[in-house]
């Protein structure tokens, strides 16, 4: 950025201050550089065995119980990340594909996409305290809406979002996207912004009127899946299955970055703490992990290795550690399926700093 310091030309009565200057531009500099995340010292910390029958979708954390909720199947497995066991099994989830929480109510929402319902239940207890039937078929991603205060499952077959008012345990609206919605985001002030997988674009949802107000291109991006959202920028990021990651302004639905990451990515996640972003690639068996120099400004820090098949993820802002799960594969993937994996092999994954 500065030239070398010695061929600068002053007069002499201005020499002291210049070089004062100068040394204090360095300093800047450096401490710049040093401030630029570590992630080359990232790296898979433990393996939890978990073992036993089902797939996996998507994981989500209670940053207050320290609680981390594992879908797998027919049931949500409930790890304390402190004690890195599993303490409680959440049942009766067929097809469960996502985990939504509320903290102010004390509550936790799970998608059920064989039975098109979502099962509530007590972040305290893991107490199963509800049902809310009639979603829209094959609810997958969920999450709640904090400036709506209604929970939202986004319904693969049905190509819509279903809106659930929580004081009642019931669908209130169906908002259609007409095509197959993936992973979801809300900025808690009444946007929730959503990934199309058909069409490679982005939806925004008036989450106050249940209408979609904006569908934005995401440029070259193919099969969106995982998407986050780094609230004070106003950026959204989503990882797609051609290998790279799109950055889109959450107010204007520009197109402002592109970054390469890994193969197969399904989730995606921002550390606002740390200005990384996060892919976690299923098919590389890597996570991608991206630099944020300023809001429109992105470049790969690290790759880290994992393994195959751990290809969702989900954040620890505390510890700025990753969760991922993950088994061992039996063999190749076979045309529209997931790789068959090896019995009781299925894991959790704990990434970050030693």
């Amino acid at each position: 950025m500065l030239g070398e310091p010695q061929s600068l030309v002053v007069p002499t009565m201005q020499r002291p201050l210049c070089k004062a200057l100068v040394s204090a531009l360095l300093v800047l500099g450096a401490s710049h550089v040093m401030a630029a995340p570590q992630v080359a010292d990232y790296r898979v910390l433990s393996q939890l065995k978990l073992g036993g029958p089902g797939g996996w979708d998507y994981l989500n954390f209670d940053a207050q119980r320290r609680h981390l909720f594992v879908s797998r199947g027919d049931r949500v497995e409930v790890v304390d990340v402190d004690q890195n066991k599993r303490i409680g099994t959440i049942p009766g989830t067929a097809g469960v594909h996502g985990i939504a929480i509320d903290q102010d109510a004390h509550r936790g929402y799970t998608s059920n996409g064989q039975t098109a319902s979502v099962t509530v239940f007590d972040l305290d207890t893991l107490a199963v305290v509800g049902t809310v039937n009639g979603t829209g078929e094959k609810p997958d991603a969920i999450l709640y809406d904090s400036a709506s205060k209604h929970v939202m499952t986004f319904n693969g077959k049905g190509q819509s979002v279903s809106v659930i008012d929580p004081s009642h345990n019931a669908v209130v609206a169906t908002v259609p996207l007409g095509d197959k919605p993936e992973f979801a985001v809300s900025d808690g002030k009444g946007n929730v912004y959503v990934n199309l997988e058909g069409t490679a674009k982005l939806a925004k949802i008036d989450a106050k009127t249940n209408k979609v107000v904006a569908t934005w291109s995401l440029g070259s991006c193919e099969s969106p899946s995982g998407l986050a959202m780094d609230m004070t920028h106003r950026r959204l990021f989503s990882v797609c299955d051609n290998k790279q990651m799109a950055v889109v302004d959450a107010d204007s639905g520009k197109l402002v970055a592109s970054v390469a990451i890994g193969e197969g990515p399904d989730a995606v996640v921002f550390d606002e703490g740390t200005g990384m972003v996060f892919s976690s690639n299923g098919e590389s068996g890597d996570i991608t992990a991206v630099h944020q120099a300023d809001a429109d400004h992105y470049s790969v820090a690290a790759t880290i290795p994992t393994q195959p098949s751990a290809r969702t993820m989900t954040l620890d802002p505390k510890l700025h550690r990753l969760y991922l799960s993950a088994a061992t594969l039996a063999g190749p993937a076979q045309e529209g399926h997931h790789p068959a994996i090896k019995p009781d092999s299925f894991t959790v994954l704990t990434v970050g700093k030693p």
